[in-house]
Formats: C-alpha cells, structure tokens, sequence
C-alpha cells in the first residue's frame, strides 16, 4: 500500500477525512473488489499520493463495507473520487481516468507553493503581523501572477501599513472583475478615505452654518467624518448634498455615500438605514 494512502471506515473516518482535511487535502476512492475500473484506478492514485509526498492523504472506502459512508457523500457509482478540504467536499469525479486526468484533478485540489505562502501570509495578517506577511505575499505573487487571492491580500497588508501610495498602485494592478470584490470595495474605500490633506472641521461646520448651500464644505466635511471613522455624520452630509443637487461634483455625494456602505458592510445598521433615505431622496 502507498505510504501516504490510509483504508478507511467509519471507525477512522472523523480522524482521518474530517480532522485530517484540516491539515491537507484527503481524497477519498470509493471503491469496491469486484470492481474492475477501481482496480485500474487504484494504482494511479496509490502511485500519485507517493509521488506527492503527503501533499495530500489517500482514503480509501470499500463502499460494500461502508454504505453508510458512500451513502452520504452520494455516491452512485464507483470509483467514486472525492476531493475534502478543510472537511468541505471541493471537487470530484466518477470512472476511471487515464493518470493524467487524475493528475489535473489532484492538481486543482492541493495547494501550489504559491498559495502555500499566501495562506501563510493570511495566518501573519490575522495575527497582526502585516510587515512580514507583505515580504511573503510578494514571494506568492512572484511564483504565481494569476493568484488573486495573494494580490488582495497584499493590498490589505499595505492598507494595514498605512502605505497608501503603494495600496493606490497595488488597487491599479487589479483586474476589473477583481475590482468588484466585496473585500477589494472595502479597502479601496479605506484608501480614498484616508488620502488627502489634513481638514479643520470646525472651520467647514462654520461655513455651512453660514451657508446650508456650501455643498463643498458638505461634502469635504463628510470625507473628514469618514476619514476619522464617524460614518453617521459622515452620511448625514453626504444625503444633504443629494437632497440639495444631487449631481454635486460629478454625483460625488451618492459614489461616496456607496463607499462608506462597502466599507460598513450590507449588515451594517447605518447602512440599510441611509439606504432607504438615499433611495427616497433619489426617487
């Protein structure tokens, strides 16, 4: 039996599949002995977990002694090849397939040396440790340009850093579909928040006191409220601006009052309450 390959049953499943997944990826061959496809693919994968050296642990589940198993993870059919990370079924396939098929498959499920370092770096983020994920983040993207996840990694690290003029250039390298990312919305919100030169407040509040119209002051105000991280006075100015004219500066009011949402989040209380304001000033 391959070294890295483990028979198992419902005794072991939990520690091996469930807890194991956690640490690499398990795939599992459903298979049965009076299966003449299992055993063409059986040496292949045996061969294949050897070769990748524990990136990836090999279960292998007689399904005639475990139907209960095959029976959850649906299978209808054997070989049943299935892909768990992190206990979360990610990928699979059913038939024998020539090695280089199962190649590509174990391809797409173990993690390359690229998203190896970013999930080390993620690990270094989380723990506040923004300087040395940055160093790592870097090694990702130069061992895979294509690794997004790493590219926006890289631009929270720099946000964290406060390294805007950097985060300006790392947020200008991103692809347009990447700039619809929920998390990228929210840094980029973060970097045009925190640029810009420093604002007396209280000599902008003294301006609209003496003119409500000021929709510069407004709007300069709003950005400063936001900068400083009170959001609601910051949208209190921002729904004003709408109300008074709402093609201010380039629809300026309404763009940045969508910054402050994504930068709240959609379960933000404040946002789904100037959500319904904006939309009952705009129609």
């Amino acid at each position: 039996m391959a070294s890295h390959a483990i028979d198992v049953s419902a005794e072991n499943f939990h520690e091996v599949v469930l807890e194991g997944s956690r640490t690499a990826p398990v795939v599992i061959d459903f298979w049965a002995p009076w299966c003449a496809p299992c055993r063409a693919l059986k040496p292949i994968l045996e061969k294949l977990a050897d070769e990748y050296a524990g990136k990836f642990t090999l279960a292998k589940i007689n399904s005639d002694e475990n139907q209960e198993l095959a029976a959850e993870f649906g299978v209808r059919g054997i070989p049943a090849v299935k892909a768990v990370v992190d206990g979360q079924l990610v990928d699979e396939f059913t038939g024998a397939l020539p090695e280089s098929q199962v190649r590509a498959f174990i391809e797409r499920v173990v993690p390359s040396p690229a998203e190896l370092k970013r999930r080390q770096a993620r690990e270094m983020l989380d723990a506040g440790m923004e300087a040395q994920a940055l160093d790592l983040l870097g090694e990702a993207i130069a061992l895979d340009p294509r690794n997004t996840l790493a590219k926006i990694d890289r631009l929270e690290a720099l946000v964290r850093l406060n390294r805007l003029a950097d985060a300006k250039s790392a947020l200008d390298e991103l692809d347009p579909l990447t700039l619809e990312d929920p998390r990228v919305a929210t840094l980029k919100a973060h970097i045009g928040f925190s640029s810009g030169d420093a604002i007396d407040p209280a000599a902008l509040i003294a301006r609209i006191a003496e003119n409500p119209n000021d929709l510069a002051a407004r709007l300069d105000l709003a950005r400063h409220h936001a900068r400083v991280g009170d959001y609601e006075p910051a949208l209190q100015q921002l729904l004003e601006i709408v109300r008074c004219d709402r093609k201010f500066g380039d629809d300026a009011a309404r763009k940045t009052m969508l910054e402050i949402f994504n930068l709240l989040g959609a379960g933000d209380e404040l946002v789904g309450k100037y959500r319904r304001l904006l939309a009952s000033a705009l129609y």
